[in-house]
């Protein structure tokens, strides 16, 4: 069953963080993520390694194409790829993967080009799975985990909250990582001109925030971030090299004034 979160479970959510379930692999670019080759595409379009995917969008002439494309059959509803010899054991993935990703960009069939546009990247991500599955990772028979690990169990009582398991790509490193591969797409949140510029991008109010009650470590990390915020809005609201070189991990768990 998964944690109700209360005023006694939030411990649950303590080290939670967003991640690309089925891209663990580093280097992200490369392993995880791939650019694209073609030269007009490539400076604003990426594929993912593993081209699973929850949805696609394709114009009808493109549906109309596919039909005549050699190996393709996506017009035609069928059952994944099975060992000939055991149809129930799938060769290409689960119907589900199948059907969303590998009938499509599969090199033995479709072979199509993924195309990902990189300045939107994280508005065409979608937050589906839930806590069950993510907190599946590190237990015995899961990612990460090993015969000595806790069992894959929720519902005991006996389990216990980890912190997010390094294999997992976080949204941070990707989003990051993406910056500096894609320096050319850097683009300003200041309109106008001379004395009438105004930054459009993302405001933080810090008028909440009293240095005076939190602890010396936590209060010297938020008044770094808040400067760090200050000089972002200067420059336009893009991300330089050092803002690029954190510990993401450190940055998340004290991110949170």
């Amino acid at each position: 069953e998964n944690v109700i979160i209360t005023d006694k479970t939030r411990h649950a959510s303590v080290n939670v963080t967003r991640v690309y379930w089925e891209h663990p692999f580093k280097p992200i670019f490369g392993k995880s993520v791939d650019k694209v080759t073609d030269k007009a595409l490539a400076p604003y379009y990426v594929a993912m390694h593993k081209p699973h995917q929850g949805m696609y969008m394709v114009t009808p002439k493109l549906l109309k194409a596919w039909t005549k494309r050699k190996n393709c059959r996506f017009n035609e509803v069928r059952d994944r790829p099975s060992h000939p010899s055991n149809p129930s054991q799938p060769t290409e993935g689960t119907q589900r993967v199948w059907m969303s990703s590998q009938m499509m960009y599969g090199g033995r069939h479709c072979a199509i080009q993924q195309l990902l546009p990189v300045e939107n990247f994280g508005q065409l991500t979608v937050l589906h799975l839930p806590n069950k599955n993510y907190r599946r990772v590190g237990k015995q028979g899961r990612l990460g985990g090993t015969d000595n690990a806790p069992k894959n169990e929720f519902s005991d009582g006996t389990e216990v909250f980890q912190q997010t398991h390094p294999d997992l790509l976080k949204a941070m490193e990707l989003h990051i990582d993406m910056k500096r591969e894609f320096a050319n797409l850097r683009t300003t949140n200041v309109r106008g001109e001379g004395n009438a510029k105004i930054y459009t991008g993302i405001r933080m109010v810090d008028t909440d925030v009293n240095f005076r009650h939190m602890h010396k470590n936590h209060r010297a990390a938020a008044e770094k971030k808040l400067e760090a915020y200050k000089a972002y809005v200067e420059r336009g609201g893009y991300m330089v090299d050092s803002d690029m070189n954190i510990d993401i991990d450190e940055w998340r768990t004290t991110s949170s004034i």
